[in-house]
């Protein structure tokens, strides 16, 4: 893992001004990344023999780009079996958990408190040209809650190159504070976070240059639960792997206010908690 000064103070203004920001090789890919593609592949060999499904499983490489495709081709809901089973893999939750982390949100976050949001945190497989599950412009709070001082934590498992969808980021758009957000998508079968749209999206994303970072595994993007971002469209031949996890500020006056309460992935409408983030009917476009 990166060394010395985690965060330097230029990049945390960077942060704050931007509401993101890159650290290239911030993890250890061989002693951090290289086991949680090894504990993918093994669950991808695991299904393979399961469901009779003949792929190469012999490296990560494989199983994540040509064996999980062949499953998934047979039948799609074995993807969903593999989209559980590894978040489950030790070596992930100790990335996720690792201490550098909680060095990382204190740097940025000066005085703060850090969590580790529950049920926030997961490994996204965005399959070529699929949109059900594609994340469209959003912002991290209202899918989250826990505090409305948060940190999405982003980390690529493959290279991802520009034709795989890399994440796309309006750049200082955490400056307009709580975006009201609406609940559609019934078109794509969208549900829960994924059906969720920001009130007056085009407008508000219109005012922002967007940015999309390559990267590598090892890599790291930051992002504040305010900042405007979506998941690209991967028009490759190749699933994008990521990681995402979310810490919160225990010490935030919001997340007090709440007690600290999830959203989607905790089974809590972020209406009942925060109705205030509900968009106003009449005036959703």
């Amino acid at each position: 893992m990166n060394n010395g000064t985690i965060i330097s103070e230029s990049a945390r203004q960077e942060f704050e001004t931007k509401g993101y920001h890159v650290v290239p090789g911030f993890y250890d890919v061989q002693a951090q990344i290289a086991p949680i593609q090894e504990g993918i592949r093994q669950i991808l060999e695991l299904l393979c023999k399961k469901y009779g499904v003949e792929a190469p499983t012999g490296t990560a490489h494989e199983a994540m780009t040509i064996a999980y495709r062949k499953l998934i081709a047979v039948n799609r809901s074995w993807g969903g079996e593999v989209y559980d089973a590894v978040k489950q893999i030790p070596a992930f939750m100790r990335l996720v958990s690792a201490a550098a982390n909680d060095e990382v949100f204190k740097a940025l976050r000066p005085g703060s408190a850090p969590g580790i949001a529950a049920g926030g945190y997961g490994i996204r497989i965005d399959n070529p040209g699929e949109e059900k599950f594609r994340s469209q412009w959003h912002q991290e709070f209202p899918a989250q809650l826990r505090s409305a001082d948060g940190v999405v934590f982003w980390t690529p498992l493959l290279p991802v190159l520009a034709d795989m969808g890399p994440v796309q980021i309006a750049e200082g758009s955490h400056a307009e504070g709580f975006v009201p957000v609406y609940e559609d998508g019934a078109d794509l079968g969208k549900t829960g976070a994924y059906s969720l749209y920001l009130h007056k999206g085009e407008e508000r994303l219109a005012r922002y240059k967007h940015v999309a970072p390559l990267s590598n595994p090892g890599d790291l993007i930051l992002m504040d639960f305010l900042t405007l971002h979506q998941s690209g469209h991967n028009v490759s031949q190749t699933p994008r792997w990521s990681i995402q996890f979310r810490y919160f500020n225990y010490a935030d006056p919001v997340g007090i206010r709440i007690g600290w309460k999830g959203s989607f992935a905790a089974g809590v409408n972020f209406a009942e908690v925060l109705p205030e983030l509900v968009a106003p009917e009449g005036e959703l476009a």
